[in-house]
Formats: structure tokens, sequence, C-alpha cells
């Protein structure tokens, strides 16, 4: 008798006759696996109230080891420019006002959504540390080491900009997003498996990977960029920053970007436009943050 391709066999008259299919088999266990990894590691995010996929076994601790080991490897690498240098003393007067008004915001936020948050913060370790490089870009991991290249202080062209940048990647380690992307990626890595014990070949491989990157992973990555923008407006606003620099500011890294940016569809993060219209939709609320929170408005002469 010959085998069928699917798990069914033919006789020498060609009748097909069932058969046992242990490829169906074995991507029913992995889907069962990944159903089951998704709902008994699903917990309620208090920033947003929506419930997100982060793993049980990741905690604070880990994170914060896992950043700190990050963050030592890429300062090896890197230049940090001289810490009693302008730059450096200017960052670092960012990130102090910006960190002293992180419970404020956060308990504010988790207000408005109705939920209770633990203060995560408070176990954070804080650094920062301004690096030479052209990327106009910085980076805050988990547990508090922060990082600015000084590419992004042309783009950025006041301190309101760099605080909005600086309050976005804070925002990043206090949402968690790094162990909801470790999460993430152990659901991939279960869906890598299941098509590689199955017997796919390497295109249906890649193409259900592909659908997946794109109806799943890139949505949720734009989603997280989408949060943290929000979060880090109210906390620049809250430290006394003047949060209406964020269009402007990204209106400039569109230009600086020669608009060589991918579709949004297929990239990690929203394209300018669509950040510059959520920014503008968050605008009002974030002045109203900074009329409440920023005890120095009155005294600094700011609006």
């Amino acid at each position: 008798m010959r085998q069928d391709p699917f798990g069914g066999r033919r006789d020498p008259q060609g009748t097909r006759r069932r058969g046992f299919n242990p490829r169906l088999l074995i991507l029913l266990l992995f889907a069962g696996y990944g159903a089951f990894y998704w709902i008994s590691n699903r917990t309620v995010d208090p920033y947003t109230g929506e419930k997100v996929l982060i793993d049980q076994s990741i905690g604070i601790e880990d994170e914060k080891a896992l950043g700190l080991q990050a963050y030592e490897e890429i300062l090896r690498q890197e230049r940090p420019v001289d810490p009693d240098s302008p730059i450096a003393r200017e960052v670092r007067t960012i990130a102090q006002r910006l960190i002293a008004k992180v419970p404020q915001v956060a308990n504010a936020i988790a207000a408005e959504r109705g939920t209770q948050m633990a203060p995560i913060w408070e176990g954070f370790d804080w650094d920062v540390n301004v690096i030479q490089s052209d990327q106009a870009n910085a980076f805050c991991l988990p547990g508090g080491k922060m990082a600015v290249y000084t590419g992004l202080i042309p783009v950025a062209q006041n301190a309101d900009a760099v605080a909005v940048v600086m309050g976005h990647e804070i925002a990043h380690a206090l949402l968690r997003h790094g162990a909801q992307r470790m999460s993430q990626q152990k659901l991939t890595q279960i869906g890598q498996m299941a098509g590689a014990m199955s017997g796919m070949d390497p295109q249906q491989q890649q193409m259900v990977m592909a659908a997946m990157g794109y109806g799943y992973l890139l949505p949720y990555a734009r989603q997280h960029e989408t949060q943290a923008d929000e979060v880090g407006l109210m906390l620049a606003a809250a430290a006394c920053y003047d949060p209406r620099e964020a269009v402007p500011l990204w209106q400039r890294m569109g230009a600086a970007s020669g608009g060589q940016a991918p579709p949004e569809f297929s990239s990690t993060h929203p394209n300018p436009g669509t950040r510059i219209q959520n920014l503008e939709a968050l605008m009002p609320r974030a002045l109203e943050y900074r009329q409440k929170f920023c005890e120095q408005a009155g005294a600094a002469g700011q609006p």
C-alpha cells in the first residue's frame, strides 16, 4: 500500500482508506497548549484596564536583571559622554523631573481606568546616560536603566521634546511591555515548534508565521507604542514640560527619516501621521495633567 501525504492510505486499486493522521494530532496538541498558555497567563493591565499576556514566570526582579544585563552590555559597546558635560546634566535633570511624577501620573491613569496597580517603580534602580551616536533615539529598560543618544538632541531641539521622548521610553518600562514581548515570543515559539513537528515544509511555516506577525504581533507592537505615547505625554506634562512640543517633534522625526518608513501594517510603530493624530487628540488631557500636577507652572510663568 502507498502512504497518503495526509495520513490516509491507498490500496493497490487507488481506493483511499481511513488512517491515523499524526500531523493533525500534533497540531491539535500544540494548539491546545498555546490556548492554555494564552488563557492561564492573561492579567489585567492597570494602565489600560485590558487583559494582556504576561508569562507568570516572568517576575519584576527577572525583568530588572535582564534590563541591567542589557544596559551593562550596551555601555560596554557604546561610548557614554562625560557625565559632567552640559548635555548629560540636562538629560539627568529631565529624567529626575519625569521620575518624580511617575507615582502621581500612574495612579491618576489607573484611577481613570477604575483599576488598581502595584507600584513597581519603587523597586527600579533608575540611571541615565547619554551615548554618543547619530541615532535619534532613547530607551528605558525594565528596572529603570535609561539612555539618550546624542543624535536625538538636534531633532528634538528643546528640553520639552526630549522630555516627551524620555517619558515615552519610561512608559514602556512602567507598562511592562518588555515582559509582554517576551511572552509573545514564547507563544510564537510554540507556533514554530508546532509547524516543524507537524511536518510543514519551510514555505508553509513561513506563511503561517507571516500571518501571525501581520495579524497579531505587529498590531500588538503598535498598540504598545500608542500606549507609551499616551502615558509618556502625561508624564512630560505633569513634570512641567510642554506636551504641545510632541507634535512638531514627530513632524521633525518624519522629515528626518526622509519618508523611508515602511507601511504601517508592516511596522512595529505607527506612522508619523497616525502618531500625530493620536497625540493631538490627547493634547487637551495632557494640558489638564500639566495644570493639575505641575507645581512649577505658576512660578515659571509657563502657560
